[in-house]
Parts: structure tokens; sequence; C-alpha cells
């Protein structure tokens, strides 16, 4: 069972103690009429996001393409966004498989689409602490 069976497996929302954490294949529209997701974090998207990116975007591709001189780069910095990504093991030999890392939206955004690609990064997750979405004035 190492296909994917459902597109829905990976538009999950959950939390801890700390974070919230969004499954990357969500478009904005659906997070907007998920009831579990936080209204802030809504409000921001309708606010300050809606701008930049469509509502059917994705949050994978919209996170892929991330460009740091836009203004959802800095809204996504300041809610201290984290990315969990699947990318190759070892770019060279694809047969190695896949490994699991986090990178903060940073790190992530300086990395160019292609190098990216090169490295074989898929975007899993988006992760925001609640603590910045709590400071975050709307």
């Amino acid at each position: 069972m190492n296909n994917i069976v459902n597109e829905d497996d990976f538009k999950y929302y959950m939390q801890d103690i700390e974070r919230y954490y969004f499954g990357a294949r969500y478009n904005y529209n659906e997070l907007l009429n998920n009831e579990m997701v936080p209204f802030k974090f809504k409000t921001i998207i309708t606010k300050y996001i809606k701008d930049d990116v469509d509502y059917d975007t994705t949050l994978e591709s919209h996170l892929f393409y991330l460009d740091t001189q836009k203004y959802d780069y800095r809204i996504y910095k300041q809610l201290k966004a984290r990315i969990r990504v699947s990318q190759y093991k070892k770019p060279e030999d694809h047969s190695r498989g896949f490994k699991e890392k986090v990178y903060t939206i940073e790190q992530l955004s300086k990395i160019s689409p292609e190098e990216k690609i090169r490295l074989g990064i898929i975007v899993r997750e988006l992760i925001i602490s609640k603590l910045a979405l709590f400071a975050f004035t709307v």
C-alpha cells in the first residue's frame, strides 16, 4: 500500500499544545470552509493572503513557489511558519528514496524552484505557531 489511495488523506487539520498543522493539499477555499480551522487564520487569509494568491491555490503549490519579496511571505514569517517536506535522500540517486525534513519559511523560500525540483522537494504540511497566531494583529 505505498500508492496514494485517496487525495483527501493529505487534507487534514491537527493541533497540539504549541502548533497548528495543515495538510498541504488543502486549497485556501477549503481552509476557509473548514469549521475546525482557527477563525483568526481564516481572517488572515481573507484579509492579507487573498491579494497574492487565488483561493483555489493549494498550500503545497503556494509554499513551493513562495517568493521572499511578496507580502504573503512576511505574513507566514510572522506566524513562525514551518514547512514539512519530503525530499530525496540523495538527489543524485533517486533510488535511495525520500526523507522527511522540516524547514522554516525563510529556509524554504531561499531555495529556488529549480533547486527544489532537483532535490525532489514535495511540500506535505504547513505548521503554524499558536503563540505567533495569537500575537498576530489583524
